[in-house]
């Protein structure tokens, strides 16, 4: 069960707002995402409720709404405690193990398979810089809206797929890949604001946004940015042009989705299994 639209439900019915539990029970917290490894999962509970995701405490909304994830390579077998007024409920949650490509990939340049130690400084702050624009504890709440394809074009990298570079294996890939032309549009997935925007040595041209409580967006080799650190952006807006900077063997958008540092699968997020080749803006 892939995509935003095929939601799993632990309930049938809305929570309404104010309404007052006669006993806190599971029907009462529903789960929106697919319980599987790399998925972001929103959740509704009663407002004012108290939540935790195994030992982690979570930021609830106003109106009751949270957020969490699991990684590449999580445990399966995790729980949720939710605690409302003097009542405390314990839900068991069974995540699904998946599958993963493994790409083979030559002629990478050999400074980006094996970067030479003078640039190892460089990727140290990098990681640093990224690491704390991921980190940001927003009360934004667009990470409960559906996001939309930040890019047109051919899927041509999966999240959690293997790549070998030049035959030496590397870190899976996190991330979602549509390729186009150096200049295509970038758009927001999701609105929120923008925390970094700098050219990285693997990554070359990154813009991350936050859209709240933990949730943010990395677009990845551009070629060059039209937002700047700290710019309000709407879902939809051009934020960038499509390149090929960074470790890249062609031009085309890198999307990433995390939970602050847990990185997840952008694909599990969309109604459809692929964005439209041709951009209906152009």
């Amino acid at each position: 069960m892939k995509g935003w639209g095929k939601a799993l439900l632990l309930s049938a019915s809305l929570w309404l707002s104010g309404w007052a539990l006669a006993e806190l029970s599971p029907e009462q917290i529903q789960l929106q995402g697919t319980l599987t490894q790399g998925s972001l999962i929103r959740a509704q509970v009663p407002a004012g409720s108290q939540v935790w995701f195994n030992q982690q405490p979570l930021e609830v909304s106003p109106t009751g709404q949270l957020v969490f994830g699991i990684g590449r390579d999580a445990a399966l077998e995790h729980e949720l405690r939710v605690e409302y007024q003097g009542q405390s409920l314990r839900l068991p949650l069974q995540f699904s193990a998946r599958d993963y490509d493994i790409q083979r990939i030559e002629g990478v340049e050999q400074r980006f398979v094996s970067p030479p130690p003078e640039v190892l400084a460089r990727i140290r702050a990098d990681s640093q810089a990224v690491a704390a624009a991921r980190q940001q504890r927003s009360e934004l709440t667009y990470a409960f809206e559906q996001p939309k394809w930040p890019a047109y074009g051919r899927i041509t990298g999966v999240y959690g797929s293997q790549r070998i570079f030049n035959g030496q294996p590397r870190n899976p890939h996190l991330g979602l890949d549509i390729a186009g032309p150096v200049g295509s549009p970038v758009y927001a997935p999701l609105s929120g604001v923008v925390t970094l925007a700098s050219d990285l040595y693997y990554s070359g041209l990154t813009l991350i946004i936050d859209h709240g409580y933990g949730v943010s967006s990395t677009l990845m080799h551009l070629d060059a940015f039209r937002v700047e650190v700290g710019d309000k952006v709407e879902q939809g807006q051009l934020v960038a042009d499509m390149g090929a900077t960074g470790r890249v063997t062609g031009p085309h958008l890198d999307w990433r989705i995390n939970w602050f540092q847990e990185r997840l699968d952008p694909a599990l997020l969309m109604p459809e299994p692929a964005p439209p080749l041709q951009d209906p803006n152009r």
